[in-house]
């Protein structure tokens, strides 16, 4: 599922499916981890993980991520990455989300 396909299949609340390292450690154990719409409720994520995946949702966890600095090369000028919203779901044991 493409990125553009999950948000509107979400209406906008499940932005990605963030793969990383850490993330891949975590979905040994059920969880997976997703860039969300900054106003996303719990309970709304949950609702749309349920829908988009075909999974069921034991437990959200939410984290603001802080914007970082960008320092453009060759000139003095910084930039601030934008803040973002991560959220980690738990899903029943012996169902998966197919990332990507």
């Amino acid at each position: 599922m493409t990125k553009k396909e999950l948000k509107e299949k979400t209406g906008g609340v499940i932005l990605d499916v963030l793969i990383t390292e850490k993330s891949s450690m975590l979905s040994v154990e059920n969880r997976y981890a997703l860039k969300v719409a900054r106003d996303a409720r719990k309970p709304q994520i949950a609702k749309m993980a349920e829908a988009a995946f075909g999974v069921h949702v034991l437990a959200v966890r939410t984290a603001n991520m802080k914007g970082g600095l960008r320092y453009i090369r060759g000139t003095r000028r910084v930039e601030t990455e934008a803040t973002w919203k991560k959220a980690i779901v738990t899903v029943k044991a012996g169902e998966r989300v197919e990332l990507a």
